[in-house]
C-alpha cells in the first residue's frame, strides 16, 4: 500500500500533464519494471489512467484516484499517529 501510495503522490503531483514511468520511478524509489507493474494494476483498478504518446506512456491520476488517495493520507496520519507500522 505505501508504494502504491507514493505512486499516487507523483502522478497527483504532475497535475493535468501527467507523469512518464522514469519520473515515477525516480520520485518513489522503484525499479523501471516495478513501477510498469504497479502502474498495471493502478490502471486496473480505475486510480490512475494510461495514455501512451509518439515517445513516452504517460500516467495520470484520475478523480477516483485523487479521492482514494485523499483517503489513503488520512489513513496514513492516523496509523503513524498511533505508532503503527503498514
Amino acid at each position: 500500500m505505501g508504494i502504491m501510495g507514493d505512486i499516487l503522490d507523483v502522478t497527483a503531483n504532475g497535475g493535468n500533464s501527467g507523469v512518464i514511468v522514469s519520473a515515477i520511478s525516480r520520485k518513489a524509489n522503484l525499479s523501471h519494471y516495478s513501477v510498469l507493474d504497479k502502474c498495471e494494476k493502478l490502471v486496473e483498478a480505475g486510480l490512475v489512467e494510461s495514455i501512451k504518446n509518439d515517445r513516452n506512456r504517460i500516467f495520470l491520476i484520475t478523480e477516483k484516484g485523487l479521492q482514494f488517495f485523499q483517503e489513503f493520507k488520512k489513513f496514513q496520519g492516523l496509523v503513524e499517529n498511533m505508532n503503527l507500522r503498514y
